[in-house]
This record gives structure tokens, sequence and C-alpha cells, in this order.
């Protein structure tokens, strides 16, 4: 499986104020959707939501989003190391993605920009 980068998810209360930042931090250009009631910026490495406390809870429960080649080959791949696949792999504006817990508990978002 090819790793071709991760992006550190960042909860904010704020999301005009903390773009504001992590643009001139990355020196890059705040990517904006929104996806379930949550608003989210892709700013560089990083990736910033707000929205209802509810769905940012569970959001929290994801380390981190790992951008792959291909969101199947990973989850052939951690279903044979024994990680378990909790959601996807679904489409999502961009690509597909899924959700994985790892044999140690961490859970993780895998991504690819695969459209179609």
């Amino acid at each position: 499986m090819d790793i071709l980068g991760t992006t550190l998810r960042v909860c904010v209360e704020d999301l005009e104020a903390a773009v504001v930042f992590y643009e001139r931090l990355a020196g890059a250009k705040a990517l904006r959707f929104e996806r379930g009631g949550v608003h989210v910026a892709a700013v560089g490495c990083f990736l910033l939501m707000s929205g209802p406390e509810a769905e940012l809870e569970v959001l929290r429960k994801v380390a981190a989003t790992i951008a792959v080649k291909d969101v199947d080959e990973a989850h052939r791949l951690l279903s044979e190391l024994g990680a378990r696949v909790l959601a996807g792999p679904v489409p999502t504006p961009v690509g597909r993605n899924l959700i994985a817990m790892h044999p140690d508990g961490v859970v993780y978002e895998y991504v690819d920009r695969n459209v179609g």
C-alpha cells in the first residue's frame, strides 16, 4: 500500500479564526467543504473541523487521516493485518474513504482521490 501523506485533524470552535492562523502557518489557502453539518477547511497538512459537538465527538475519535493511492488496496491490507474496518469504503466529494481501527485500538481514516 502506498501511503502518500497524513493529515492532522483539528477540531476548532471558531473556524474562521483558525483558517487565518493555519493559512499563514502552512502558506496555503484553505479548501472548504461541509459534510454532515460539520464545516471543514483543509489547509496544508491540517484538516480543521467545526460544528455540532455531537458530530465533533465522533470525529475526535479518529487520530489522523492517511492519504493512500487506493482505498481498496488499503482495505485489503488492513484486513489481512487484523485491522477492523468500521466504515467504508464510501465515496466523498474528492475520492473515497474508509475508517479502520488498528489492532492497537487507534482509529484512522484512509482516503484516496479515485473518483468514480
